[in-house]
């Protein structure tokens, strides 16, 4: 298979690394967010850019027939556009906050614990997430979706990185060198607390998840996730 790397920072050269690794090639590697370049010879696009360049790159490689993977975090006000562009371009999108199947399991614990949770109000809600100092959004997409899934089951109705008001769950965002990631939700009462964890030990794994789904979706056309890609949930 033949990947485009729109972004080739030190996700993208691990994904590099991965996809030479399963025998692909690399026909692209974009590391100027303001580049000109064409998709010939490709059969997937990676997108692990910054918020900034994403929604152009996925647009360019919708514009040239060719499905897009997005790992990219940030940009996600305009996800819905993305959607539109897609479907009008009759083309292939796969966006994922995290692509690890681990995070991915993990997302599906959650549902699962925010459902048995919603019953009992005493416990308040709360979740943390830490990344690498060079991470340039706040929250984590991962940290947003596990927010939005907890927000699906119960009665809270908005996320905040601020003091929350009624009804809002807090993040707590850290940024510290070397850490990879991690994501843990409490649930807090008087008398006990429940928590879920999940501590990325590197970025080989959200690497692995990007190229095993562009493997998965070439060829197919729609808007597809992971939970199709790992037929889980």
């Amino acid at each position: 298979m033949k990947i485009a790397l729109l972004g080739y920072g030190r996700m993208g050269k691990s994904i590099e690394a991965i996809a030479l690794n399963r025998n692909h090639s690399i026909t692209l590697k974009i590391a100027d967010a303001n580049a000109n370049y064409n998709f010939k010879d490709t059969d997937v696009a990676i997108d692990f850019s910054i918020p900034t360049a994403a929604v152009s790159n996925i647009k360019k490689a919708l514009d040239a027939g060719v499905p897009v993977i997005s790992g990219t975090t940030g940009w996600l006000d305009q996800y819905n556009e993305i959607l539109d562009y897609c479907e009008a371009k009759k083309g292939t999108f796969l966006y994922a906050s995290n692509f690890s199947l681990g995070v991915n399991l993990f997302f599906e614990l959650n549902k699962k614990l925010s459902q048995l949770m919603a019953g009992f109000p005493e416990y308040t809600t709360e979740l943390e997430e830490i990344h690498h100092t060079k991470k340039l959004d706040a929250p984590s997409g991962t940290a947003i979706t596990l927010a939005e899934q907890i927000i699906e089951y119960t009665d809270y109705t908005n996320w905040t990185l601020d003091q929350p008001k009624t009804n809002e769950i807090h993040i707590e965002a850290k940024r510290i060198e070397h850490v990879p990631g991690t994501h843990e939700i409490t649930y807090n009462s008087e008398v006990d607390s429940i928590s879920i964890k999940h501590t990325a030990h590197s970025r080989q794994g959200f690497a692995l998840g990007a190229v095993i789904a562009a493997e998965w979706i070439k060829d197919k056309k729609g808007v597809f996730s992971m939970k199709d890609v790992l037929n889980i949930g």
